[in-house]
Formats: C-alpha cells, sequence, structure tokens
C-alpha cells in the first residue's frame, strides 16, 4: 500500500499544533479551539481532514480517560426522563397507567419497578426498556 505524502496544509497544522497524546487541561482546550478552527472551515483538505479526525481521537481518548460519563440506568434514568421531558408524577402517571402512589414509591427508592412499569414507562418515554432496568 502506498502512502499519500503529507501536504502543506497538514504540516502546517502539525506545526502549529502537534498530533501528540494530550496530557494536561490546558493541552485539551487547545486542542478543542484547533477542532473548532477547522469545523467552521468549508473545504478542508483531504490531508487537514485527516489531522482533524486524529486529533479528535484524541481528544476522545483524553476525554475518556480524564471525564468518563457515568451510566445512568434504573431509577436515576427515570428521574433523568421526567425532567429532561418537563413533566410531574402526576402526568407520567397518567399517560401510563401507572398509579401516582407506586411512581412515588417507585422514585423514592421504596419499590422496584416490575415489568410491566418498565414497559409502559419506556413506551412513554419513547426509550429501549434497558434504560430502565436497575444496574
Amino acid at each position: 500500500m502506498m502512502e499519500r505524502p503529507a501536504g502543506d496544509g497538514y504540516l502546517a497544522l502539525v506545526r502549529g499544533f502537534p498530533l501528540r497524546p494530550i496530557r494536561t487541561e490546558a493541552e485539551l482546550e487547545g486542542a478543542i479551539a484547533m477542532v473548532d478552527t477547522l469545523s467552521d472551515r468549508n473545504n478542508l483538505a483531504a490531508d487537514e481532514h485527516d489531522y482533524l479526525l486524529v486529533l479528535s481521537g484524541l481528544i476522545e481518548k483524553y476525554e475518556d480517560d480524564h471525564h468518563p460519563i457515568p451510566t445512568v440506568s434504573g431509577i436515576p434514568m427515570l428521574r433523568s426522563l421526567i425532567e429532561f421531558r418537563g413533566v410531574t408524577q402526576v402526568q407520567v402517571a397518567a399517560q401510563t397507567g401507572i398509579a401516582e402512589s407506586t411512581l412515588s414509591e417507585i422514585l423514592a427508592g421504596k419499590r422496584t419497578m416490575a415489568t410491566k412499569h418498565i414497559a409502559a414507562l419506556a413506551k412513554y418515554f419513547r426509550v429501549d426498556p434497558g434504560l430502565l432496568l436497575p444496574d
């Protein structure tokens, strides 16, 4: 397989912001600024696009290692869905056919969600039922 040579645009980018592992928050901020700058341009050359992809991968690696996103499921997910949708427990109960008292107990952690509750809530929020399963 024949490698294509790096163009002047790519080399200028590497000189301006070398492609190295990101180790600090300051380096992360610089990398994000570079990605924003490149993303704002309409017509990147192929090698500039390659640079952007590699830099994005370095950012993703740093963020995965230093700022992991916790997985949310079960009752915390249900709370998040209610908040995101901007509805009340009363509205959710009415739309899902789950008694208000049952929904309140579920959200308070006093009761577990039965399969029928998970199915009704998943349908109402239009999410995969697996998101509502406990950890």
